[in-house]
């Protein structure tokens, strides 16, 4: 919870320090937050739908899932990433589940884990792998996937168009707030001056 009238921002993981944040966290043995961080940046979910995955939604055979969000009460359909799924699976075999509509992401108590709980952990990550991000909280993995659908796109504008949509925003000017191109766009023109 942030303090009134302060601003609070997250920001997004480079491609390349998330995916190997995943694979460090799975080498350590932290299966289960490794497959969230995982989750996170592959399917560009708020955290709230995150938190309600089962292993039958992830680990069907036709490799996708559809979902009411929470925030915004509409359909979402999201298909898994082939080198996406080899993880699931192996983090499902390595925390040996036997119950497929179990939760995803839940404690050693068998309870569900918080939001402010994960935010907590995601700031000891920071700090354990010398992750080189400012603020990073789970609204950071779905910037981290909205950035790399960008910057992996030949055409910026659908590629915004298309995240708009995923995203359940009004405009594309939202979606570039959103992502922070706004901000990196207004502060390019600093660099166009000479002395």
């Amino acid at each position: 919870m942030s303090l009134k009238n302060s601003y609070t921002t997250s920001d997004y993981l480079q491609w390349d320090s998330a995916t190997t944040l995943v694979r460090k966290l799975y080498r350590d043995k932290n299966y289960r937050i490794s497959l969230l961080i995982g989750c996170g940046i592959f399917f560009g979910l708020s955290i709230s739908d995150l938190l309600r995955l089962t292993w039958n939604m992830l680990m069907n055979d036709e490799a996708k899932f559809v979902l009411i969000e929470m925030k915004t009460g509409k359909r979402r359909e999201v298909k898994i990433n082939k080198g996406f799924q080899k993880h699931i699976k192996d983090c499902h075999k390595a925390l040996h589940i036997e119950n497929m509509d179990e939760p995803c992401f839940l404690s050693t108590k068998g309870k569900p884990y918080s939001v402010q709980w994960i935010n907590l952990v995601l700031k000891e990550l920071k700090d354990h792998y010398n992750l080189k991000i400012k603020h990073f909280s789970t609204h950071s993995l779905r910037k981290t996937f909205g950035r790399k659908v960008f910057e992996s796109s030949d055409n910026a504008e659908l590629a915004l168009v298309k995240l708009m949509e995923l995203f359940n925003h009004s405009s594309v000017s939202i979606t570039k707030r959103y992502l922070g191109l706004r901000q990196e766009e207004i502060l390019e023109t600093y660099d166009c001056l000479t002395f």
